[in-house]
């Protein structure tokens, strides 16, 4: 057995507990143990690192510990250009996209309503989740630590709030995604991009009052829901206004 040295930084403290968070701390471990092991044996998942220093080295996560070596764990940097030292992180996917775990459906809702693609389904189990991940370049988001830390992961994000539209709020800060929104693109129940409709060949899916108000529709080609700019749509323009606006405040 032997000693190391910890000390994490910013968001990285939500995970650990109380007598440990922003303040270095000594750790015993056994064996001679990957970095990459004993963070997430402290319950940090590898997908919120973004860059490991030891001994003020930048190190890999298979890096193996000795004794009295001082780590120190950082998350993802927004501001600050680090990719010279960079060690951990995989490269950025070239597009956002998203697989959602079975208890974050409202947010899934709510992602695809703003446009991005999410993938979601409310049976999803956990290897399935961290399969399309990896083999569909998605980010994985969860409130599931130990979902974040197998090995096919290498994009994802603990979910830190516990209500649907703080939930949106933090993918949006986290992911400075505001410049991305293209609300109303895809079909809320199943993600599928939304095509221009013909009044007359979705009036069995219309109700009379909204037929009779308003002339452009648009339809899922996947799962034939149509949608239409009613009162619906007007409340859903001032909800992702609200989200925007309080985000970049």
């Amino acid at each position: 057995m032997f000693s190391v040295h910890l000390r994490f930084y910013a968001e990285l403290n939500d995970f650990l507990p109380p007598a440990c968070r922003q303040l270095t701390f000594t750790h015993t471990t056994t064996a001679r143990v990957s970095v990459k092991d004993l963070v997430e044996s402290l319950g940090v998942p590898h997908t919120e690192i973004d860059l490991i220093l030891v001994n003020g080295e930048s190190v890999d996560f298979n890096h193996r510990l000795k004794e009295n070596d001082c780590i120190s764990v950082y998350p993802v940097f927004e501001s600050m250009d680090i990719r010279p030292l960079l060690r951990v992180r995989p490269e950025p996917l070239r597009e956002t996209r998203f697989v959602l775990d079975v208890h974050l459906g409202r947010l899934a809702a709510y992602l695809r309503m703003m446009g991005f693609d999410t993938h979601y389904q409310n049976n999803s189990a956990d290897e399935e989740l961290a399969q399309i991940s990896s083999q569909q370049g998605r980010i994985l988001l969860t409130r599931d630590r130990g979902l974040l830390k197998r090995s096919l992961v290498t994009h994802g994000y603990c979910i830190r709030a516990t209500q649907p539209r703080r939930q949106l709020a933090e993918v949006l800060r986290r992911f400075d995604l505001f410049r991305s929104i293209q609300p109303f693109q895809r079909c809320m129940k199943c993600n599928t991009c939304l095509v221009p409709a013909n009044p007359e060949l979705v009036e069995d899916r219309v109700p009379a009052a909204s037929r009779e108000q308003h002339e452009n529709f648009q339809a899922c080609p996947q799962c034939q829901r149509v949608y239409w700019k009613g009162s619906h749509y007007r409340r859903m323009e001032q909800f992702i206004h609200r989200i925007a606006t309080a985000c970049n405040a």
